[in-house]
């Protein structure tokens, strides 16, 4: 079993930048694929981005590429989400995931661990 907790989140304005941290407990967690999804009030959970288990993939979004960076730490059980440019369609709750097999997806069904998310509100 995995455990995952999202740190980072908050209010900030249109322009500025937050940095979304997630932790992870066990021993395996080079192997896990991670992923950041994030879901808005009235819509569907949607996938944000990705990262191999070395680190040496990465898959954003349309919606986010240029704006946000996804990073890992294998010896720290770290997953980190740098945002940037934030606008106020980038609210949202944003949770962190793990694949315990290593697969990158994009599907959120896929994932077998979770988070319990943090709040991220950008003002306009």
């Amino acid at each position: 079993q995995v455990q995952l907790v999202e740190s980072g989140g908050g209010l900030v304005q249109t322009g500025g930048s937050l940095r979304l941290s997630c932790a992870a407990s066990g021993r395996t967690f080079s192997s896990y694929a991670m992923a950041w999804f994030r879901q808005a009030p009235g819509k569907e959970r949607e996938f944000v981005a990705a990262i191999s288990r070395s680190g040496s993939r990465l898959y954003y979004a349309d919606s986010v590429k240029g704006r946000f960076t996804i990073s890992r730490d294998n010896a720290k059980n770290t997953v980190d989400l740098q945002m940037n440019s934030l606008k106020p369609e980038d609210t949202a709750v944003y949770y962190c995931a793990a694949n315990g097999q290593g697969y990158i997806n994009f599907k959120s069904s896929e994932y077998d661990y979770w988070g319990q998310g943090t709040q991220v509100t950008v003002s306009s």
